[in-house]
């Protein structure tokens, strides 16, 4: 790969060999060109000047789709290492004042990722003004090569050993219910109390039983549960909850202004389900650009400070506010 950035116009091979990795790793020219801001034709023009300057095919293409040539996986993996040393000698030589530019590809989960992050979201564009952010609602753990992204946000643990997962906090979760479900509105003041109540159950995290933890104590319950809803949303977990359809148990932001208008209240507030890791992920590698080491450092001073600490239970319902469901 030496000779592809050596002599005049080093500069332009150096996009057309960018272009190559970006068609790679998105799977198709129409992909590849979205990513890039181009046109399809001009990402296949790239293409075909790249494969007329190593002297070999490296994409056979035909009607079924697109397949890497011997020489098209070699140069690939050269052409990565390539791509990415570029860009830390650019940043280098810059130097650390110099704001990042371009686009930033980041996957986010859906209820989060359209309230709790957006705020840091706002403060990375307003801390570096030349940086453009692709912010794709996803709750599965993404395939960085396939689906073109720099990084991620998850919710859970991260089993995949090929990438790193920086900590950022821990998000806490309670349990509630419409008033209308308490019989004669007692709040259950232990999670045994919870089990002859319908529930509803939020997929990812738990199905048919879920564990819980006191605040103070730290003792540790296992109460088995029968949902009459199953979810896989935060959104329609709330929505039910608001119904009366069951107990249920989420984020505590979810609910926050629900437990404030006496919408909602809160069961066995001393205690509260195991809270789930919130990780910052991006795929291993020796060398990361700087707009995503930027987005990495504000991401970690904003969300850790959102999720750094676990909360006290709400209060009581509010004065004023019946006790009845609100509906």
């Amino acid at each position: 790969m030496k000779e592809l950035i050596s002599g005049p116009g080093g500069a332009d091979r150096l996009t057309l060999i960018d272009t190559f990795v970006r068609i790679v790793n998105a799977g198709s020219l129409s992909a590849a060109a979205e990513q890039l801001g181009a046109t399809q034709p001009t990402v296949s023009r790239r293409l075909q000047a790249l494969e007329r300057t190593v002297g070999v095919r490296l994409i056979q293409r035909s009607t079924h789709g697109m397949q890497l040539t011997e020489e098209g996986r070699r140069c690939y993996d050269r052409a990565e290492e390539l791509i990415a040393s570029w860009q830390a000698f650019d940043s280098e030589v810059r130097g650390a004042g110099q704001q990042p530019v371009g686009t930033l590809r980041v996957i986010v989960p859906h209820a989060f990722g359209q309230q709790q992050f957006v705020g840091p979201l706002a403060t990375y564009l307003q801390r570096y003004p030349g940086m453009r952010v692709e912010w794709l609602l996803q709750d599965r753990m993404p395939d960085f090569v396939s689906d073109g992204v720099d990084c991620a946000i998850r919710v859970g643990e991260v089993q995949d050993e090929s990438v790193v997962a920086i900590k950022l906090g821990n998000v806490p979760r309670i349990i509630v219910a419409a008033p209308g479900l308490l019989e004669h509105g007692h709040v259950p003041a232990h999670p045994a109390d919870l089990a002859r109540l319908p529930w509803l159950a939020l997929r990812s995290f738990y199905r048919d039983d879920i564990a819980f933890s006191n605040i103070a104590t730290g003792e540790s319950v296992r109460v088995p549960i029968q949902p009459r809803v199953s979810t896989d949303s935060l959104y329609a977990l709330r929505s039910a909850a608001l119904l009366g359809l069951g107990v249920g148990v989420a984020s505590t932001w979810v609910f926050e202004e629900d437990l404030k208008a006496g919408r909602l209240r809160q069961l066995a507030p001393q205690w509260q389900a195991s809270a789930p890791p919130l990780y910052l992920v991006y795929p291993a590698s020796r060398l990361q650009p700087q707009r995503l080491r930027c987005f990495i450092d504000t991401m970690r001073a904003e969300l850790a400070a959102r999720f750094g600490t676990s909360p006290a239970p709400f209060p009581a319902t509010p004065a004023g506010v019946p006790s009845g469901i609100a509906r």
